[in-house]
């Protein structure tokens, strides 16, 4: 793992307040495959929209992350911001593919693809691991070397 290689920024963000909006992610995925709504999946991927193409400073989720890291008065550990703009472009695609499979009704694939996004936010909520250097060290990062 020494070896990974993740997208590299000069700017630095509050990790603490990355880990709660992955649990804001989990939350948000769970509601919207048990109640099969789509309603709770697009309203994070225009989450994940905000934070992955825009420069907003905060999106609807980040904001409410960080008065919670306030309100829980979490230290701040700064981390490189261009990791977490790749997972959360990472994250904009796959709720974009949940949103597609629940509108054509093919709920089954969306639970399938629901829980692999579960369980890379799960990672980074519990244990900080961000799955997004991993995949950009083995599927992004060989087509930029010459």
């Amino acid at each position: 793992m020494k070896q990974l290689v993740c997208p590299i920024s000069e700017e630095k963000i509050n990790e603490r307040i990355t880990r709660i909006n992955a649990l804001a992610t989990v939350l948000l995925t769970v509601t919207g495959i048990v109640f099969n709504s789509p309603i709770f999946i697009i309203f994070l991927m225009a989450d994940f929209y905000i934070r992955a193409f825009t420069r907003l400073k905060y999106s609807p989720i980040s904001y409410l992350s960080s008065k919670l890291a306030n309100a829980l008065n979490l230290n701040k550990k700064p981390i490189g911001k261009a990791q977490k703009i790749f997972a959360a472009r990472l994250g904009f695609l796959m709720t974009l593919v949940i949103t597609t499979l629940l509108l054509l009704d093919l709920g089954n694939v969306a639970i399938v693809v629901a829980g692999i996004l579960v369980f890379l936010a799960s990672l980074e909520f519990a244990l900080g691991i961000c799955v997004g250097c991993i995949i950009y060290t083995y599927f992004v990062l060989p087509f930029y070397k010459k």
